[in-house]
């Protein structure tokens, strides 16, 4: 079985994150880190690894961005992927989510020799864009089935099981291979990376692949090809001190009641 794990490299949440002039994410001025969210997609590529340790399994973690993102790479190889692949082209950068999920398709199949892969599991969204939209759009691009936001994995043979919870209901789904999947943050903890996996990662296969290799015409990504785009950004605005309701009369309970009715809280 062959497992393709996507992650990506963003900014760090803590830093102090601003856009370029052309409303593209800044990717230089601040530190950046593998994605959280897609820990947990890491975690369940290699749970199910280790649950079906009688079957040859191989988990390759791939990644598209800018030089610093071998950063996050070596993480997922820490952890305990297998090997490593890296897009990397200037022609890239601006790509918005639909022009990156045919990079990623492509890259996917030539990562599985030109043949799509038995899983590719994802993270539910990037902390950095937020979309979610991605393992959708992928899916569609292989001509596979997708299960997307599991809470709970479960493979048996060729079927995946997964628990989609809700905000009103939880539901139970099941696809068979090849598939593409995408796990929440509800999925089970991700393990950190021990001292023999650190040692490890340093001899493990990392590749670097630009748009030709993947055999992408330049003109399909980018920023000029993308259909969607930022028109403008704001700084967010200072945090404003708030109301304090005393009780010193007695009418502290009619005065928060008052506040969170104008609020439309109650």
């Amino acid at each position: 079985m062959k497992i393709v794990v996507l992650v990506k490299y963003v900014p760090d949440a803590t830093g102090d994150r601003r856009f370029e002039p052309d409303s593209t994410v800044d990717r230089d001025g601040v530190d950046g880190l593998l994605c959280e969210l897609d820990e947990y997609a890491i975690e369940q590529a290699l749970q199910i690894k280790e649950a079906r340790a009688d079957e040859d399994i191989e988990v390759t973690a791939l990644t598209v961005g800018p030089d610093d993102a071998e950063g996050a790479l070596r993480k997922a190889l820490q952890m305990g992927a297998d090997n490593a692949v890296h897009i990397c082209d200037e022609d890239i950068a601006g790509s918005d989510a639909l022009a990156t999920s045919l990079v990623l398709a492509e890259a996917v199949r030539k990562a599985n020799d030109g043949a799509v892969p038995d899983l590719v599991v994802t993270g539910m969204a990037s902390t950095d864009g937020g979309m979610g939209v991605v393992p959708a759009m992928l899916a569609e691009r292989l001509g596979v089935s997708q299960l997307t936001l599991a809470s709970v994995v479960e493979t048996e043979g060729d079927r995946v099981r997964i628990r989609r919870d809700g905000d009103t209901a939880t539901e139970s789904v099941v696809a068979t291979l090849p598939l593409v999947l995408s796990v929440t943050d509800q999925s089970g903890e991700a393990r950190y990376p021990s001292f023999k996996g650190i040692m490890a990662a340093k001899k493990k296969r990392l590749e670097t692949w630009d748009l030709a290799d993947l055999g992408v015409d330049a003109s399909l990504v980018g920023q000029d090809a993308s259909r969607t785009t930022v028109e403008a950004t704001a700084a967010r605005p200072l945090r404003t001190t708030g109301e304090i309701v005393k009780d010193e009369d007695g009418t502290g309970a009619a005065a928060l009641a008052d506040f969170l009715a104008g609020k439309k809280f109650i």
